[in-house]
C-alpha cells in the first residue's frame, strides 16, 4: 500500500482517496481533498496559507528537527527481502493466529464470567425471598429446621424459545 503526500498541505493520501492533477508537462500533483485542489487552481502559495504544513514549518510553528520526520520521507528504493526471514514469518503466522484466537476466546469467557456470577447471586436472592413458593408454609411450621442451605445452591438455566406476540 503506497501512501502519497498532498502537494499543497503535505498530509497523507490513502489509496482510493484524493484528486490527481497532471499538467501538460506530465508533472503529477496529488491533492488530499478538494480544498487543496481549489487553492492550487487559485494559484495560492502553500507557504502563505496558514493551515498548511509548509507555512507552519516556515514560521517556526512546527518542529523542523525531529526524528519522526525521517519516517515521512519518500523511499523509492526497492527493498531486498531475506528469504529465510520471510519463511520464518510465514511459518509463524498460523501460530500467531492460534494465539490470537485463544486470547480472544479467553477474553470472551472472562467477560461472561461476570454475568454468570451476577445471575447466580440474583437467583440465590430470588430463592431466599420466595422459598415459601418452593416449600409450603405449613412445612415450615411443622419443622423449624427447614431453611435454605447455606453452602451451595445450583441453579440451572434453560433457554426457552420466546415467540413474538401475535396480534
Amino acid at each position: 500500500m503506497r501512501l502519497e503526500k498532498c502537494w499543497f498541505c503535505s498530509s497523507t493520501i490513502y489509496p482510493g482517496h484524493g484528486i490527481q492533477f497532471v499538467r501538460n508537462d506530465a508533472k503529477i500533483f496529488r491533492f488530499c481533498r478538494s480544498k487543496c485542489h481549489k487553492n492550487f487552481k487559485m494559484k495560492r502559495n502553500p507557504r502563505k496559507v496558514k493551515w498548511t504544513k509548509a507555512y507552519r514549518r516556515l514560521h517556526g510553528k512546527d518542529m523542523t528537527q525531529d526524528s519522526t520526520f525521517e519516517f515521512e520521507r519518500k523511499r523509492n528504493r526497492p527493498l531486498r527481502y531475506d528469504r529465510i526471514n520471510t519463511e520464518k514469518v510465514l511459518q509463524a503466522i498460523p501460530k500467531i493466529s492460534k494465539v490470537k484466537a485463544k486470547r480472544e476466546a479467553d477474553h470472551i469467557t472472562n467477560r461472561l464470567k461476570v454475568g454468570k456470577t451476577k445471575r447466580k447471586i440474583e437467583a440465590r436472592k430470588e430463592l431466599e425471598q420466595s422459598i415459601s413458593m418452593v416449600k409450603a408454609p405449613s412445612a415450615f411450621k411443622e419443622d423449624a429446621t427447614l431453611t435454605l442451605p447455606k453452602q451451595k445452591v445450583t441453579v440451572s438455566y434453560t433457554q426457552t424459545e420466546t415467540k413474538p406476540m401475535e396480534e
